[in-house]
């Protein structure tokens, strides 16, 4: 683990990208939520890797008892402004992180790829905070997405799985797609029992952003990309496995 990230300074937007874009959190957020609810446990929910709430908001709509790992301090700050005492936040990496208890829903959300040791981290899930019955939600950003393949065929990054100088100073260490996603749970003793992926997407988020505040896409189109998603889990914005306890 690298001691000297700062994990305040990697939340920023920078020059030419930013860390969340309103298609995150308004498109993508709604979609995870949707893909995941079928599968919600009863209980606790444990989110790492909050950032500033948002996503946490509408976690707490399904649960009450809701506890969030964050290593920035200012997110957290942010969070707490937003949802008051509706959540529990510590201030920790994961790496280090004491927690109290096992939690049947654990959700971590395009932050495994930020990680520098990932699978240390999916262990800890396993084998320390994922309840007996419990079920672990993993969504990272997807390799193979056609806007990443398109930036390929324009000389934009070398190849899918490319890290950009952006990702790099927003603390991206990889960047997955279902067969390196899946390899590394499993490395990990978790049990995949789910794989899908979440919104067909070509475009990159900054397009998909101002494409937004105009009336050239419309709600049908994006539950159109969604329902598309499901059919093509490879040619999604993100990838998503479902995990339970496996071997410790």
């Amino acid at each position: 683990m690298n001691s000297k990230r700062d994990y305040n300074v990697e939340i920023r937007d920078t020059n030419d990208h930013k860390y969340a874009y309103g298609f995150d959190v308004d498109v993508m957020h709604p979609y995870m939520i949707r893909s995941f609810e079928p599968f919600f446990n009863k209980g606790s929910l444990l989110e790492l890797g909050s950032f500033k709430g948002d996503f946490t908001r509408r976690l707490l709509a399904f649960f009450d008892d809701v506890t969030c790992v964050e290593a920035s301090d200012v997110a957290i700050e942010d969070a707490r402004k937003k949802l008051g005492d509706k959540a529990n936040f510590v201030n920790s990496l994961f790496e280090k992180a004491t927690l109290p208890k096992r939690y049947d829903n654990i959700v971590l959300t395009h932050v495994l790829e930020h990680l520098d040791d990932p699978v240390l981290v999916l262990k800890r899930i396993n084998g320390e905070w994922l309840a007996e019955g419990g079920r672990f939600f993993l969504v990272c950003p997807n390799a193979n997405a056609p806007s990443r393949q398109i930036a390929v065929k324009m000389g934009l990054i070398s190849h899918n799985a490319a890290i950009t100088p952006a990702e790099a100073e927003h603390g991206h260490r990889i960047t997955y797609s279902l067969d390196t996603l899946e390899r590394d749970t499993k490395v990990a003793g978790l049990k995949v029992v789910h794989r899908s992926g979440i919104f067909f997407k070509a475009l990159a988020n900054s397009q998909w952003d101002r494409l937004l505040e105009t009336d050239i896409i419309s709600k049908d189109f994006l539950e159109g990309c969604y329902r598309l998603g499901q059919h093509y889990p490879d040619l999604c914005s993100s990838i998503f496995l479902l995990c339970e306890q496996g071997d410790q």
